[in-house]
């Protein structure tokens, strides 16, 4: 069996890569470790590197569709994983679920239409809806033996009058799994007051040893027909700049409205590299990702010990999916500005800000991304230790 190596560094400077090159322009300096944005700092597969290099000895880069092997690999992933049945015609492709979703609310809602988040969340969450003319309705989560948990008083009462719940499954920004209890919860509250459920799950390939994802339209037959269900390769296989998605709707007159919106703006295109990719990472990547969840898991052991032996002041909310970890440094009782300043000019670290996930309630709060080599995390976390004490 072939063993994978995500130990050793690799450079990304000088790649036009968003993580790495965008930061000189944004901070000034380029000695910075970026331990922000969502993609992993070790080599993407060998299988979908050779399968890319493979459509490249075609001299012909022409308008392009997805295979009947696209299909399959992705259908096939869906069944065996999160026993979501799918066929060719109740998925469709997305090139990236922030676009999923903005289609969805600019299809299926008005403007002025009241959208519900749980916060913190996934800044695209709070940003996209109101760049579509929509308003923004937080409920904020609570934190319950080290994890965020649904605030269910507040969430009902809140959804009243809401069109839309979008929901972050496993939740982002710190990889929550939510079990079958709680997506029930949601599924009933959401069928009795008729709000449409769109559910990203695009780290669902990341749950980590222990942990199980459930999808959320394998609840019931109702959850089924009041939601749309976006998942994707790009995070598990670190693809992220392909651009490749897909999106499953189980109803059929939901799905014939979103379906044929989307094919008359004309995205159901894609691109042969995201397809070639997609197809790849679905195929052939089992191995790989167990492999990568447990060099991650391990990551996450060792991001807790650290934690709790030279930063015991942080509140930590651990990853159950993902490579992300949600920081609380308010006991140091720093002010924001003043924080932020020392990760970034002291430790010379950069964390997402809290602030992004939901507003001040969080400005003593960071996302920290742990897909990366662990000699780089643990470099990161000392150098954080440091400018703190």
């Amino acid at each position: 069996m072939k063993q994978y190596d995500f130990d050793t560094p690799i450079d990304r400077r000088g790649t036009d890569c968003f993580k790495w090159d965008a930061l000189q322009g944004m901070y000034g300096r380029d000695d910075l470790t970026p331990m922000w944005v969502a993609d992993m700092d070790w080599r993407s597969p060998d299988f979908v590197i050779d399968a890319l290099k493979q459509r490249l000895d075609h001299p012909v880069l022409g308008y392009t569709m997805p295979s009947e092997g696209y299909w399959q690999a992705a259908t096939s992933w869906l069944a065996k994983h999160y026993n979501v049945h799918t066929t060719k015609e109740s998925l469709h492709f997305i090139p990236g679920i922030v676009a999923g979703i903005s289609y969805a609310l600019l299809c299926l809602t008005q403007p002025g239409d009241k959208v519900l988040v749980t916060t913190p969340v996934y800044p695209p969450f709070l940003n996209v809806p109101k760049g579509c003319g929509r308003d923004v309705v937080c409920s904020p989560l609570k934190i319950e033996n080290g994890r965020f948990e649904i605030d269910f008083d507040d969430f009902e009462r809140k959804a009243d009058g809401c069109k839309v719940f979008i929901m972050s499954n496993p939740h982002n920004p710190a990889g929550t799994l939510w079990g079958k209890e709680t997506l029930s919860r949601i599924a009933e509250i959401c069928e009795r007051k008729c709000i449409l459920v769109i559910s990203d799950e695009i780290h669902a390939d990341l749950t980590l040893p222990g942990g199980k994802h459930v999808s959320y339209s394998t609840m019931s037959d109702a959850a089924a027909c009041h939601s749309i269900t976006f998942m994707a390769p790009s995070k598990t296989f670190n693809i992220a700049g392909l651009g490749s998605s897909v999106c499953y709707i189980g109803d059929e007159a939901l799905r014939k409205r979103f379906f044929g919106w989307l094919d008359a703006l004309g995205v159901a295109g894609g691109n042969i590299f995201a397809f070639v990719a997609a197809e790849a990472a679905f195929a052939q990547g089992a191995e790989w990702q167990r492999q990568m969840l447990d060099y991650l898991h391990e990551n996450v052991h060792t991001l807790h010990t650290f934690l709790k032996e030279r930063l015991p002041m942080v509140r930590v909310v651990l990853p159950e999916a993902s490579y992300l970890a949600w920081l609380d440094f308010s006991a140091y009782g720093i002010p924001h500005k003043e924080l932020a300043d020392r990760l970034v000019n002291k430790a010379r670290v950069v964390l997402n800000d809290g602030t992004t996930f939901g507003g001040d309630d969080y400005e003593c709060c960071f996302r920290l991304n742990i897909g990366c080599p662990r000699s780089q995390m643990l470099d990161v976390l000392g150098r954080i230790a440091d400018c703190l004490s």
